[in-house]
């Protein structure tokens, strides 16, 4: 799922491409895609685009009507600028916005239809849909760590949970967690001032890492490799592979659709952390630490 880095990218590719242009028409081809009925659809169509905004994980397009449509990708969704009335084709294409100066075009891999589109009228529209998550770039520390306290959560829950923290999802909390060498599974209640000071140190360089690093790959074009699995990432999507910082391999936990990547010597002192298929599979032989991981393999 895009999240705070890769919508900054779109943010700022769409700023220079449909900012104070008329949006001509909209053409939705998937019935899943638009949640909402009033106000209409149509009501966009002639207006020109006065504002772009994050709204946590979704893009939000103002109109100088008052009238917003926010855009929520999800896991597959993905953007794309097409030259002016480009065709709207393919079993992946699900809504097109025509300009005169081109085509935002919204697709959207495999067969599941999760991307949503929602009209919504002026800021109690916007509000209605932003789950209140703090802005961690502009965050104080005790506001970070307020906001992540509200709940005694694990550290990977908590740092994506858009209830407290916008825009971060399952690759960049653990880029995080890896740069501040800090647990996934660590309770929010029982940290340290030191352990805050650290995550919320490597809260911030690494969104800004990663908002700095795609702005230079896209430069003046549009972003067309959204990902959450980049070569450079230290864990995430790395399951096996050395720990950039110590060499030690790269170990997951896999829950639903979703895994953790972590470092066990970097962050949790060489303990294994339980994955929910294999620990109920081992029972008591399910490896403790490194060592013992490493002796199970050579049985």
């Amino acid at each position: 799922m895009p999240e705070l880095p890769d919508i900054t990218a779109y943010l700022t590719a769409l700023e220079t491409r449909i900012k104070g242009e008329k949006l001509q028409r909209v053409r939705v081809q998937s019935f899943t895609l638009l949640r909402t009925v009033e106000p209409r659809l149509e009501s966009a169509e002639g207006r020109v685009v006065v504002g772009l905004r994050r709204i946590g994980k979704r893009i939000a397009v103002g109109l100088d009507n008052g009238v917003w449509l926010v855009l929520h990708l999800m896991i597959a969704g993905r953007m794309h600028w097409k030259a002016a009335g480009a065709k709207l084709g393919g079993r992946n294409a699900l809504a097109a916005f025509d300009f005169s100066s081109g085509t935002l075009v919204l697709t959207e891999a495999g067969t599941k239809r999760r991307a949503s589109l929602y009209v919504v009228a002026g800021e109690e529209g916007l509000r209605g849909l932003d789950p209140g998550g703090i802005d961690v770039l502009a965050a104080r520390l005790g506001e970070f760590r307020a906001a992540l306290t509200a709940e005694n959560r694990t550290l990977k829950r908590a740092l994506t949970d858009p209830r407290w923290v916008s825009g971060i999802g399952n690759a960049y909390s653990d880029e995080i967690l890896w740069a501040a060498q800090l647990s996934p599974v660590l309770l929010t209640q029982r940290m340290k001032d030191e352990e805050w000071a650290r995550l919320y140190e490597a809260t911030q360089s690494t969104l800004r890492l990663w908002v700095d690093r795609l702005r230079e790959e896209t430069g003046e074009g549009f972003p067309e490799k959204v990902t959450a699995f980049r070569p450079e990432m230290a864990v995430h999507g790395k399951f096996g592979e050395p720990c950039p910082r110590c060499g030690e391999k790269i170990q997951r936990i896999r829950y639903a659709d979703n895994e953790t990547d972590y470092c066990a010597k970097c962050q949790t002192g060489g303990k294994l952390l339980a994955d929910r298929g294999l620990s109920q599979l081992l029972k008591q032989d399910w490896p403790k630490t490194l060592d013992e991981m490493e002796a199970l393999k050579r049985r």
